[in-house]
C-alpha cells in the first residue's frame, strides 16, 4: 500500500468522524430547537383585521407564553376576556394599572398627559375615531387598543363596562413576537419607542431569534455532515480514476 492511499484512507476516517459529529449536532440543535420554540411559543391565528397593518387579518403569529405581571406599555398580546367574546383576542395594550388613557390631542394618544407616537397605525389614520374620554386605569388591569382603530372591538367600544373597558393582566395568555405566516411578512413584531420613557419601560424581545438560529444551524449541519460521504466518495473516485490513467501514460 502507498503513502498516498494511506494518507487518503486517513484522510477519508477523520472525514467520516467529522461528518458524524455535524450530523449528531445538527440533530440536538434542530431537534432542541423546535422542543425549545414548542415549550415557549403558541402559534394562533389572527380572524380580524383589527390589528393591520401590524397584523393581517389571516395572519399567523407566533407568541410567547408569559404572566401577566410581565406586560408593558406597547406590547401586543393575545389575551381571553368572557365579557369580549368567546376566543382568543389580539390588542396592544396601550395602560397599565394608574395610567390616565385619553385621545385624541392632535390626532394622537395620550397616557398621562403625554401624547404618544404611534408608527404602527394606519398611513394617515387617527390614534381614534370618535375619542376616547379620560380614564383611569384600575390598579392590575389593562387598556388594549388595535392598531386598526376604526375597526377594532377594543377597550375604547367597552368604556361603558363596569371596569371602563379593561382587562386584568391574568387574562393575556401570550406576548406576539413574531408574524410567521404568510411567509412574505415573516418578521418580528417591534416594540414601539413611544413608551420607552414611561414607567417599567419595554418588554425585552423573547429569544424567538435565538430558536430559529438554532433551527437554521441544526439543519446546515446535518445536511452539510449527510452529504459529506457521497461527495468524498465521488472525489476519492475521481482521484483513483487519474492515478490509474498517469500510471499507464507512464508504461
Amino acid at each position: 500500500m502507498s503513502r498516498t492511499r494511506r494518507t487518503d484512507e486517513g484522510h477519508g476516517r477523520l472525514g467520516s468522524v467529522l461528518s458524524g459529529i455535524a450530523v449528531a449536532l445538527g440533530c440536538v440543535l434542530f431537534l432542541g430547537g423546535f422542543v425549545w420554540g414548542a415549550v415557549l411559543y403558541q402559534p394562533y391565528a389572527v380572524p380580524t383585521g383589527s390589528m393591520a397593518p401590524t397584523i393581517d387579518a389571516g395572519d399567523r403569529v407566533l407568541a410567547q407564553r408569559i404572566g401577566g405581571d410581565e406586560v408593558r406599555r406597547g406590547d401586543v398580546v393575545v389575551f381571553e376576556q368572557s365579557t369580549w367574546g368567546d376566543l382568543p383576542m389580539v390588542k396592544r395594550v396601550v395602560g397599565v394599572g394608574g395610567d390616565k388613557i385619553a385621545c385624541c390631542q392632535d390626532g394622537k394618544l395620550t397616557v398621562n398627559g403625554k401624547a404618544v407616537a404611534e408608527p404602527y397605525l394606519p398611513e394617515g389614520k387617527d390614534a381614534a375615531v370618535t375619542g376616547i374620554p379620560a380614564t383611569t386605569v384600575p390598579k392590575g388591569r389593562l387598556f388594549l387598543l388595535g392598531d386598526e382603530r376604526s375597526g377594532s372591538l377594543d377597550s375604547s367600544t367597552h368604556l361603558g363596562d363596569a371596569d371602563q373597558g379593561t382587562v386584568p393582566r391574568d387574562a393575556v395568555r401570550a406576548r406576539v413576537d413574531a408574524v410567521a405566516w404568510p411567509m412574505g411578512k415573516f418578521g418580528m413584531v417591534e416594540r414601539p419607542e413611544g413608551f420607552a420613557d414611561m414607567p417599567g419601560g419595554l418588554s425585552e424581545p423573547g429569544p424567538l431569534r435565538l430558536v430559529v438560529s438554532a433551527i437554521v444551524a441544526g439543519m446546515v449541519l446535518v445536511l452539510g455532515g449527510a452529504a459529506y460521504g457521497p461527495v468524498a466518495k465521488r472525489l476519492g473516485r475521481g482521484r483513483g480514476r487519474s492515478r490509474t490513467g498517469e500510471a499507464v501514460g507512464v508504461g
